[in-house]
């Protein structure tokens, strides 16, 4: 199952992104906390969004939280975990059974970030929701595969999984043996695009590509996650300024051309005659 995130068309309206999405034959949306707070910046009621999202009748692969929350305190760490309870509410309310959240972007002691994911870990179990965590490429300090598993591990909320985003992970220099090692039941989200072959700038990530452009590979990834028993959504995560100016109903349709070109075939069903 694909999903479309609503980051892939940043400039494109988000009534507008449901209609692609739709359109252009993919399964499902992920949607960001930016898709409320746009909303109400232009002056759109409460429930806006989620009666856009009904409207489309697209399911919600995931609900994106605000980051910030690992080492955050004081007021700052309260407005936080108030926003995440509100996105976990939200996700909860269109039938959406996980958030996202990436790592926070600097530094600090691991001890306190385990901490806070079973915090939220709680919060997201209250709503009927499970977290997934993605470590970022361009972070200070969890921006690999193993310290940010260092940390799940280390909180042990049954709430609480591991985000593989091909981007990150390639960008990160992990490889496919890297993945192997990986616990099926650590994976609770994946997202994917393709990393550049070259140019690559330090702190920028949005330069991500549709699969087959890049250095990852494809076909061996999604055959991994198949194999280790993945069923869940595929979420394509890929902002770039480039494809912003483009037509957004061409991107979507080329980009889900591009994946079905490297998913795995499809398993015969089994004859139970």
């Amino acid at each position: 199952m694909l999903a479309l995130h609503t980051w892939t068309l940043d400039t494109t309206p988000l009534a507008e992104v449901l209609r692609v999405a739709r359109a252009t034959g993919w399964d499902a949306v992920e949607l960001r906390r930016v898709d409320w707070h746009r909303a109400a910046e232009q002056g759109a009621p409460d429930g806006h969004v989620e009666r856009l999202v009904r409207a489309s009748g697209l399911p919600v692969a995931c609900v994106g939280v605000e980051l910030g929350w690992m080492w955050a305190e004081g007021d700052e760490r309260r407005r936080l975990l108030g926003v995440f309870d509100e996105q976990c509410a939200r996700a909860a309310a269109l039938g959406c059974g996980r958030v996202m959240s990436p790592v926070d972007k600097g530094r600090g002691d691991a001890r306190r970030a385990a901490q806070s994911v079973r915090e939220v870990g709680d919060l997201a179990a209250g709503r009927g929701v499970r977290l997934a965590v993605e470590f970022n490429s361009q972070a200070e300090q969890l921006n690999a595969l193993a310290p940010v598993r260092e940390v799940l591990a280390r909180a042990a909320h049954p709430a609480v999984g591991l985000l593989l985003d091909t981007y990150h992970l390639w960008r990160s220099g992990t490889s496919l043996a890297d993945l192997a090692d990986v616990a099926p039941a650590e994976i609770a989200y994946v997202q994917y695009s393709d990393v550049p072959r070259g140019g690559l700038e330090p702190g920028k990530a949005i330069d991500r590509l549709p699969p087959g452009r890049g250095i990852v590979p494809f076909r061996e990834f999604f055959a991994l996650m198949t194999e280790k028993g993945y069923r869940d959504y595929l979420s394509y995560e890929a902002p770039n300024p480039a494809a912003w100016t483009r037509d957004a109903e061409e991107t979507a349709r080329e980009a889900l051309a591009a994946t079905r070109a490297v998913l795995p075939p499809a398993r015969p069903a089994t004859s139970t005659s």
